[in-house]
């Protein structure tokens, strides 16, 4: 028979620090000064930062951190370290997808913004990014047969571009607001502190979707030129990494928005490209290209595992993101439902 998932009776708020192997009141109380009070903020921590947080050997760091690992394994939290295929495809089915309030866009997105995943949105000032996430936070309250994942939201906003009233606008719902946690990030090193913190909040809020907008605009501003690029890069994946185990481990969505940037060396087509490099185009499961098609917007499919790479019009208007009405697309959500 094939092997099921694990039973996840067990809930990490059952787990303490001190329930790991080789950690006793000393280690623990070092962990809790450096802001890992859970077993799961352990288990997600890079070596590097926890031995620099607790003053501790790269080696010691990365046997607790595994031994975090092991007993949420054990505990059937976490999955095991080698599953067969049909379990994977298990697991799979248990994420959640939430509608962007475009049908033509949950299409693109093959049911929506989907939950152990990083979806990126890239594109121009005015291309619609902001309003995305925006409609987004209004969608995520709603019922999951509704297309929502009924669910908290925490926003990060870098760039100053969260309105509560858009919010409530597209929601038609001052209650809504409620549910939407907003931080206001003044620089990069606030950023990074955030993300540290993250499974906190998400467990706070009873969050299921994570917005940060504006992912590497102040990392952009602050490392200029040259010779911080090294440094700024490396920040950069380190925040990034992070973000990807938390949307596996807490099966939550994580979405990104990003700047452009325009490649001197593109003779032919689109010159526009996203900003980040390399750390960012890896980090990202899923990046979508948006622009301006007139008073319409296109996304475009530019990087996934097994999305189609195809383009598809939608419209910025009192609702969000929408549908083009001369489109004859049909408004029947598809976001929500668990994949199949």
């Amino acid at each position: 028979m094939p092997e099921t998932l694990p039973s996840t009776s067990l809930q990490v708020t059952d787990l303490e620090i001190q329930d790991i192997e080789g950690i006793g009141p000393t280690t623990a109380k070092k962990l809790k000064e450096a802001g890992i009070v859970s077993v799961m903020d352990l288990a997600v921590t890079s070596a590097d930062e926890l031995a620099v947080d607790i003053n501790a050997s790269k080696e010691s760091a990365a046997a607790f951190i595994m031994a975090a690992q092991k007993l949420l394994r054990d505990s059937h939290i976490i999955e095991k370290e080698f599953v067969t295929a049909d379990v994977a495809l298990e697991k799979r089915r248990s994420m959640l997808r939430c509608s962007t309030g475009s049908r033509a866009l949950d299409e693109l997105l093959l049911g929506g913004i989907e939950t152990q995943a990083v979806t990126e949105f890239y594109g121009e000032f005015g291309s619609g990014k902001s309003q995305i996430c925006h409609t987004l936070c209004a969608t995520a309250r709603q019922p999951t047969e509704s297309g929502g994942m009924d669910s908290g939201v925490i926003y990060i906003d870098t760039e100053g571009t969260f309105r509560p009233e858009r919010v409530e606008q597209i929601a038609r719902s001052r209650h809504i607001l409620k549910s939407v946690a907003v931080c206001k990030v003044y620089n990069s090193s606030h950023l990074e502190l955030i993300i540290k913190d993250l499974g906190k909040y998400v467990n706070d809020f009873n969050a299921k979707l994570v917005i940060i907008d504006g992912i590497i605009s102040l990392h952009r501003a602050e490392f200029l030129g040259r010779g911080t690029l090294a440094d700024r890069q490396q920040r950069l994946n380190g925040m990034l990494h992070k973000i990807i185990r938390l949307a596996e481990i807490f099966n939550i969505a994580v979405v990104i928005t990003n700047q452009v940037q325009s490649s001197p060396d593109t003779f032919f087509g689109d010159p526009t490209k996203a900003a980040g490099g390399n750390i960012v185009a890896h980090s990202s499961t899923y990046r979508v290209y948006l622009r301006k098609s007139g008073e319409n917007r296109v996304a475009k499919m530019m990087d996934s595992p097994y999305h189609p790479y195809s383009d598809t019009r939608f419209t910025i208007n009192e609702k969000g993101a929408d549908d083009i009405e001369e489109e004859g697309i049909s408004k029947k959500s598809v976001g929500g439902k668990k994949a199949s």
